[in-house]
């Protein structure tokens, strides 16, 4: 195992941010993730950046002006304009609104090239940016404004209500003082006064970026909420230039002429990166739609004639029924993340279109993808190898090595890790002795190929063997009666654990017991006999967040409070 090359703790170089809530915020230094880069010479960044300056500026100064960097629905607009505009926010924000460096503003809106100009507005004027999806309503827009203290918000003006009723009062109900909102795409002006555009009109479009620190908060990022309320991550500018520099320089290979599409939210870590982050790392464009569900998506990638798409294996395994008449030839690369890949799955887009699945792993903890593999690389089934500057185990609970091909708890570490915003508790249980652990259990194999088996809560133990509910739910996906599955562990006094399914079954397909006993025959045949789901209950959809991770904790739920329909199997 490498040594690390450095370890970055607080204060080690000094603070642009007069606000120093978010650092301040931070886990105490002994509870930070050791920051290696594993010897990758361009993860090595100077004292001094500002990622908006690095993906944005500096854009112009190689000569990328005049290239598109955003295609929208009815308009497209080129790196220069995208600087233009976001130089008149960050004067917005500064001189209208006094944003001092440091403080945090709320992003609130569906993906377009609007909200990228506010994103990279809000890094050139220091602050930080907390980007919330369209989907979240003012309960949840509270919880994220009274955990990172916010008190500035701009929302796309469709989305407005909720947002203004966040701001008003915190969740105890006392009022929000000083709190603003301010909207945009409002071309009549905002509810609440001048809208955003109507005050770009008059400002420069020239800005003189904050020097920030390397190790200045750029963005807090709320987890999706898998498991609950969501959990704020606090990431530095410089960790925002290293996952461009880590999975899409080393895996992904993008050129300057490729067109990203797809689904995430720029809130999600996944579409930030995949949308914004690394297209504009090596001057290529990208296609932002306010709707991207799967009709969506694969016209937008017929009509922009776009090569890389990303978004969740669902969404793939929906677009497969979408085709007929649709034209995806342009493609030639396909990313998948948020979720386990299915083998069904990946075979079927292969099959379809020619395109081996990238797959890999990230975490809202660790901004991105840190395992995973493609071209002949690419070993069906598996996530991956270890992405170039990453390292990763497979350990026991003591956080000792397991033998390759024995299952374990998934360990990593890189030029990006966890730092919770004041969150003590979850910081000491994700991060051990310098290492993240992601929740996530896995086989490494002799070749040092990653093989997912389940989430660590997600293992079901029954009769005391291991059964990964994800291994279960993609043979139930190879059936041709099933749509969607999900399998969890439900208490049973006999086995302590019982094999559950949950089935969305194919249109037309009847809902019977016959089909409960064809479904659990049909994985006794592909599997042990142990791991079959001796309960099945078929329900009309699945329990998602706004990215289409399923929730499994509310699946949890269900089978707490209800008795399964069908009664479990002998």
């Amino acid at each position: 195992m490498a040594e690390p090359t450095e370890r970055r703790l607080p204060g080690s170089v000094p603070t642009a941010h007069r606000d120093t809530f978010a650092r301040d915020a931070l886990p105490p230094a002994s509870l930070w993730p050791v920051m290696a880069y594993d010897g990758v010479a361009e993860l090595a960044y100077q004292d001094r950046l500002n990622c908006a300056t690095e993906l944005l500026d500096r854009a112009i100064d190689r000569g990328w002006g005049d290239r598109v960097v955003f295609h929208a629905p009815g308009h497209s607009w080129t790196y220069a304009e995208l600087l233009a505009r976001a130089n008149q926010v960050a004067h917005v924000l500064v001189d209208d609104l006094g944003l001092v460096p440091g403080n945090r503003v709320m992003l609130r809106g569906p993906n377009s090239p609007m909200l990228a100009a506010i994103w990279f507005a809000v890094c050139k004027a220091g602050g930080i940016v907390v980007c919330t999806i369209p989907l979240s309503r003012a309960r949840e827009l509270v919880y994220i404004a009274d955990k990172g203290e916010v008190t500035l918000a701009l929302t796309d003006a469709r989305l407005a209500a909720d947002c203004v009723q966040a701001m008003a009062h915190r969740a105890d109900g006392t009022p929000r003082d000083g709190a603003r909102v301010l909207e945009y795409n409002a071309p009549a002006g905002g509810s609440n006064g001048p809208s955003l555009e109507q005050r770009m009109a008059a400002k420069p479009t020239t800005f003189t970026n904050v020097d920030t620190a390397a190790d200045d908060v750029a963005l807090i990022a709320f987890t999706s909420g898998t498991t609950g309320e969501g959990k704020g991550t606090m990431h530095f500018h410089r960790d925002v230039m290293a996952i461009c520099d880590c999975f899409p320089r080393f895996v992904l290979r993008p050129e300057p002429a490729d067109v990203f599409i797809g689904s995430p939210p720029l809130a999600f870590t996944f579409g930030l990166g995949a949308l914004v982050l690394f297209p504009m790392r090596i001057g290529a464009s990208a296609v932002l739609l306010e709707q991207a569900s799967p009709p969506f998506l694969v016209q937008g990638i017929q009509a922009y004639r776009a090569t890389v798409v990303a978004t969740a294996p669902t969404a793939y395994r929906a677009m497969l029924g979408l085709r007929d008449g649709i034209d995806l030839s342009s493609l030639k690369r396909s990313i998948s993340a948020g979720e386990p890949l299915p083998l069904s799955t990946y075979s079927a887009w292969l099959e379809a279109t020619g395109i081996a699945i990238i797959d890999g792993i990230g975490a809202t903890e660790l901004l991105h993808i840190f395992i995973s593999a493609s071209g002949d690389d690419i070993r069906p089934g598996s996530t991956g190898r270890v992405v170039p500057g990453y390292e990763a185990r497979v350990v026991d609970d003591a956080l000792r090595d397991v033998a390759d091909g024995t299952i374990g708890r998934l360990a990593v570490r890189g030029p990006t890790g966890c730092r919770y915003l004041d969150n003590v508790e979850r910081q000491r249980a994700y991060v051990q002795d310098g290492w993240n652990l992601t929740g996530d259990s896995y086989i490494r194999d002799v070749d040092g190929y990653f093989w997912y088996q389940a989430r660590t809560d997600d293992m079901i133990i029954s009769s005391g063997y291991n059964i990964a509910g994800p291994e279960v739910e993609g043979v139930l996906l190879e059936h041709p009666a099933v749509q969607e599955c999900a399998v969890i562990g439900v208490p049973d006094d006999t086995r302590g654990q019982l094999v559950k399914a949950f089935i969305v079954l194919t249109p037309g397909v009847e809902r019977s017991g016959a089909m409960v006993q064809q479904l659990q025959a049909w994985v006794k045949e592909q599997l042990a006999p142990y791991k079959y789901p001796r309960a099945v209950e078929f329900v009309d959809s699945m329990p998602r967040t706004a990215t289409g991770k399923l929730q499994r904790h509310v699946l949890r739920d269900r089978a707490r409070s209800a008795a399964p329909p069908s009664p479990p199997s002998p």
